[in-house]
Parts: C-alpha cells; structure tokens; sequence
C-alpha cells in the first residue's frame, strides 16, 4: 500500500476554505469598507439613523464624535462616528408621533 499525497488529503478543506472565503468573508470585507467610508464622508446637514435607531442631523463633526440634533427646539446629542448605522434618507418620511390602538 502507497502512501496518499498529503496535498491531496488537505485539498477537500482548501476548497471549502475557498468558498467559504468568496460567499461570506469577501462580501463582508466590502460592505465594512463601504461603511467605514460612509462613516469617514459624513458632513454638517446629513440625515443619519444610529445603531439604536435614533434619527437625526448632523449638526458638527469633531474626530469621533457627532452631534445630533433630534428635535427641533435644539435637541443634541452626542455619538460616537462608529454608533451611525447609516444615511437616513427616507427619515424625514417616517411618522414618529404616537399612534392610538385600533
């Protein structure tokens, strides 16, 4: 009996390797970099959503930290750069009153 190819043995997880890499590391590599380009982007004026689901406008920018403004007789926040989920462009569109029980 000869002896099988070490390589040949460890190919099966190479391949898995590989395609676990290109549907799930790959893809979250983007959407990490996109985000953290978003995050590095973000202006006096933008609409953004945090990661709790505020909404709010950014009002000034330091280094890592935001201020937002939450409602309109000055209601300001402070958050970190990395607690914004995103761009909230439908927030103006979203009804935040309290609704009754039907």
């Amino acid at each position: 009996m000869d002896p099988k190819n070490p390589l040949i043995q460890f190919l099966p997880f190479l391949v898995i390797f590989g395609i676990f890499y290109l549907l799930l590391i790959m893809p979250m590599r983007k959407r990490q970099k996109k985000h953290q380009e978003l995050l590095s982007k973000l202006t006096k004026g933008d609409r953004v959503i945090t990661n709790g689901g505020i909404f709010g406008t950014v009002v000034e920018v330091d280094a890592d930290v935001l201020t937002l403004r939450i409602g309109e007789p000055k209601v300001d926040i402070k958050v970190a750069r990395s607690a914004v989920a995103g761009l909230a462009k439908d927030a103006a569109t979203v009804d935040l009153s309290a609704s009754e029980p039907k």
